[in-house]
């Protein structure tokens, strides 16, 4: 008689999100799990992956044919090693948690209806982002809709405002330039400085040069009046033009959302979440009332600059050692949490690191490690710029496109 665990006999880890670190984290515990004990689950909003890091190049032009590198759908290649035959994929956004007591297991409720049971369950929403980088979820025609439309919007477009300069503001206008050189493009932002005061002034300063350098019209210390933000956030220009907040007028013909993401958290209640609706959590990136429930990358609070590199390459390695120690932990009926002390890895933050792309060979980046180090094009280029981590992806996603 076999002694091999039925599905449901097994423990399922569920992972909600399959951006750069949830896929990052599935990897990771494909070498790990005992696939005799284990099973995963892998829910997503959306039928394919989309490489964020590619997608403001995407959604300017049809330039290295981005559309069949970058969008990857899943299947049963994203499932491999371990946990090959032993996973499944699931389309759905997440509406609320059902979780469970004293670390037991709980449920997920679907937009469509569905139900999936968890043991243990790691959330990896990432972020929500402004229209330029809403894809749609739920089709792949519905996705290439959508960047086909953005694409006729801006080679359309006489006259282009990005509103916003944090690095989704540069990086677009970059793209832009290099796309539609002699088209007059203007970014307008709050602060004193482009980017946020996580990174010195020379930096910031020398980020405002090189864009100006292609042509960009940097306009600090201002913002689009309050009456006006509907209309921004829908490309809409009022009869007109703008007003901007100091009094400065304005005429584009598209206006662009550009100030950044934010926590994609909707699905969980408000006592598990900060004032920025970012998921609080412990050391372990545990829940503090839930054991068995994890979360990482840019939804949860903590002091630090959200970033596909951050969730990919030092957070993972610590979620996926500690939903191990969990498992094991559980395994022996025990939850001690002297044992998990001593065991679980703890993250303490990393260094604070940025790579600004300006189009396809230029860059600014900055990693805050002895005096602060700022690197120019070169590096950049080679790093990002010139092919955006495209030849990562499959190696994350485990598809090869044809």
């Amino acid at each position: 008689m076999s002694s091999k665990k039925s599905d449901s006999e097994k423990i399922t880890i569920v992972i909600v999100g399959g951006g750069i670190g949830g896929l990052a984290l599935l990897n990771a515990l494909s070498t790990s799990i005992d696939p005799e004990k284990h099973t995963v689950v892998l829910v997503d909003a959306r039928p394919s992956h989309m490489h964020l890091i590619s997608a403001l190049r995407l959604v300017v032009s049809d330039a290295d044919d981005l559309l069949n590198k970058a969008v990857h759908p899943y299947g049963n290649h994203t499932f491999r090693n371990k946990f090959a035959g032993n996973g499944s994929f699931v389309h759905g956004s997440v509406t609320s948690v059902k979780f469970g007591d004293d670390g037991k297991g709980g449920e997920l409720i679907l937009d469509n209806g569905e139900i999936v049971a968890y043991d243990v369950l790691v959330l990896a929403t990432g972020s929500s982002w402004p229209r330029p980088l809403g894809f749609p979820t739920e089709s792949r025609s519905a996705i290439e809709e959508h960047i086909m439309a953005r694409r006729a919007e801006f080679s359309a477009a006489k006259d282009i405002l990005l509103v916003g300069g944090g690095s989704l503001g540069l990086e677009l206008a970059g793209e832009l330039k290099d796309i539609f050189p002699s088209k007059p493009v203007s970014i307008i932002h709050r602060e004193r400085l482009l980017l946020n005061d996580t990174y010195p002034d020379k930096y910031r300063i020398a980020v405002q040069k090189a864009v100006e350098d292609r042509g960009v019209t940097v306009l600090l210390g201002d913002a689009i009046t309050a009456s006006n933000s509907s209309d921004v956030s829908t490309s809409q220009v009022p009869e007109g033009g703008f007003v901007t907040e100091q009094g400065k007028k304005l005429n584009p013909d598209l206006v662009v959302p550009t100030w950044g993401n934010r926590p994609n958290t909707s699905y969980l209640p408000s006592d598990l979440l900060s004032s920025t609706g970012h998921v609080k959590i412990l050391p372990t990136f545990q829940l503090p009332a839930y054991p068995n429930v994890f979360a990482f990358g840019d939804i949860i609070d903590w002091k630090e600059q959200k970033g596909a590199a951050k969730a990919a390459f030092f957070h993972t390695p610590k979620v996926a050692k500690n939903v191990m120690v969990y498992l094991d932990l559980s395994e022996r009926a025990s939850t001690c949490d002297l044992m998990a002390s001593r065991r679980s890895a703890k993250y303490t933050g990393c260094m604070e690191m940025i790579m600004i792309t300006n189009g396809k060979s230029r860059g600014l980046g900055y990693f805050n490690i002895l005096w602060g180090i700022i690197v120019g094009s070169w590096l950049i280029t080679l790093l990002k710029a010139k092919t955006l981590m495209i030849g990562r992806i499959p190696s994350q996603t485990g598809f090869t496109p044809k």
